[in-house]
Parts: structure tokens; C-alpha cells; sequence
């Protein structure tokens, strides 16, 4: 069980639209997020790639968007309040989350070897109010609650 306040509801209600709506409405092969949500299979194959992506790429968006829609399900509608997850709606909220960091990984440009720590600081020096740092501040909550759901699991 967690308990969410209703910042922290509204921030994953949106994210998890906005992963939704990438995958139907705004299902774009050229955007750099869909790339990277669905990557070649084969990079120095373009057609054996394009081949496999014709047979798979429908079914993987139809799970993709179910599972960010698995963490809209049991959100509490209406402000904050608490959220019990079973085992399958669990590893959904995980495969969802991290749909939700890799997209915005590639807005925000962060690397691998990117220091978000870093990355947050330089940015609220720069401009405290600035969208880069809400959104940087919810790239590090997102990895706070994967984590800290994968840690739930694993007990």
C-alpha cells in the first residue's frame, strides 16, 4: 500500500495520459520519444526491422497503453489518498513508469551518464521557475517510485 497527496496523484495522472496519448493520437514514428519507446530491432537491417515492427508494433502499443492506463485505474479520483496494488497491476505501474522516464529522458536530453543531481541544480540556478526544473524534479520522482515499488516487490 501507498499513500499519495494530491500533487503527487495529479503529476502521475498527467504523465500517465501523456504516455497514453503519445501512443494513439500522437503516434509519430519520426518523434524521437516513439524511437526510443520502440526501437529497431534490427538498426542495420531497415527492412527486416520494419518487418518485425509490422507484427509486433501494434501489440506492444496496445500493452504499453494499458499499462499506463493500469495506473490511472487505481488512482484515487479526487485529491490524494491510498493505492494497493496486487502483484500484475504492480509490474504494469513498473513497465509504465518506466515508459514515462525513458520519454521524458529523451525530452529533457538526459544521458546515461547524466548526473541528475546535477542536472536539477544547474537548472534551479539558472531559473528556479522554469518547466525544466518541474520537470527534471518529476524524472527523479518517477525513479523515486520505481524504486521504491521494485523494493516492495522484491520484500
Amino acid at each position: 500500500m501507498a499513500s499519495f497527496a494530491p500533487d503527487e496523484v495529479r503529476v502521475l495522472r498527467k504523465v500517465a495520459s501523456e504516455v497514453v496519448g503519445l501512443l494513439s493520437e500522437g503516434f509519430d514514428h519520426e518523434d524521437p520519444v516513439v524511437e526510443r519507446l520502440f526501437p529497431d530491432i534490427y538498426p542495420e537491417d531497415p527492412h527486416n526491422s520494419a518487418e518485425f515492427r509490422r507484427y509486433t508494433e501494434g501489440d506492444l502499443k496496445t500493452s504499453k497503453i494499458d499499462q499506463a492506463g493500469a495506473i490511472l485505474a487505481v488512482l484515487p479520483s479526487d485529491g490524494g489518498g491510498e493505492v494497493r496494488l496486487d502483484w500484475d497491476t504492480a509490474e504494469a505501474w513498473l513497465r509504465a513508469l518506466n515508459d514515462a522516464r525513458l520519454a521524458m529522458g529523451v525530452r529533457l536530453e538526459i544521458k546515461a551518464e547524466t548526473d541528475l543531481g546535477e542536472e536539477l541544480d544547474e537548472a534551479v540556478l539558472h531559473d528556479p521557475a522554469s518547466s525544466r526544473v518541474f520537470q527534471l524534479s518529476v524524472y527523479a520522482y518517477l525513479g523515486y517510485l520505481q524504486e521504491s515499488l521494485l523494493n516492495a516487490l522484491i520484500d
